[in-house]
């Protein structure tokens, strides 16, 4: 082999690998700024504490919820609906697949929406839980993962971006049972939440790895 071809071998495979998982066609999304380094460090930082986020309600509703009947991923959570409205706690925000009636900013508004109710409803239970360290440290993780979402919002708009006013909260708790069932209808929403903003974040990740391959190819084909 030619030194030639030894260098235009791995070319070519860099040029499969980055071609192998192209970011989809989807109407809504600016494809270059989705590309950008800086959004898919902020995808990536939003995903992992979205995770990390999904991973501590098991534990938080665990230290929290002592009523037998109250279990997390049980299908009679769908007989609360009820008494979810005559304690006021509202409905998240959905989250749909984008599109050019559901576009990127759309759906980051909604993200921030979701976040922010669940905040507001976490902090208005947390002075009627007998442990708290669990429900703060889920605060803690959502509060960061709303700053992420906020960078990219400012990318996607710019410094115009307009942050939704966190809602304004008054829940019906006259007494512990009411405390418990709003506690947690809230950790199962937010869990349902975050699902799907996993689902969302996922259409716009492109790993750090395949990233750089492709700034490598490009960078080959300009010295072509």
């Amino acid at each position: 082999f030619s030194p030639l071809t030894v260098i235009a071998i791995p070319c070519c495979y860099m040029a499969s690998f980055v071609r192998s998982a192209p970011l989809p066609e989807l109407p809504g999304v600016n494809r270059t700024l989705v590309e950008d380094p800086g959004f898919q460090e902020l995808v990536e930082r939003s995903h992992s504490l979205i995770q990390k986020v999904l991973l501590s309600i098991p534990e938080a509703h665990k230290s929290c919820i002592h009523t037998e009947t109250l279990q997390l991923n049980s299908a009679e959570n769908a007989k609360l609906v009820v008494m979810a409205a005559n304690i006021g706690i509202p409905s998240a925000p959905v989250l749909k697949v984008v599109s050019d009636n559901f576009t990127l900013e759309t759906c980051l508004s909604r993200m921030s929406e979701g976040i922010q109710l669940h905040r507001a409803l976490l902090s208005a239970v947390l002075p009627r839980l007998d442990k708290k360290d669990r429900v703060n440290e889920l605060l803690a993780d959502t509060r960061d993962l709303l700053v992420q979402i906020h960078k990219m919002q400012k990318m996607v708009q710019g410094e115009s971006a307009v942050q939704p006013t966190p809602p304004a909260l008054n829940l019906r708790l006259p007494g512990e049972y009411e405390v418990q069932v709003a506690t947690h209808l809230t950790l199962v929403q937010l869990q349902s939440f975050g699902q799907d903003m996993v689902r969302s974040l996922r259409i716009f990740y492109r790993p750090s790895s395949q990233l750089h391959l492709k700034e490598l190819y490009n960078a080959h084909l300009v010295k072509q």
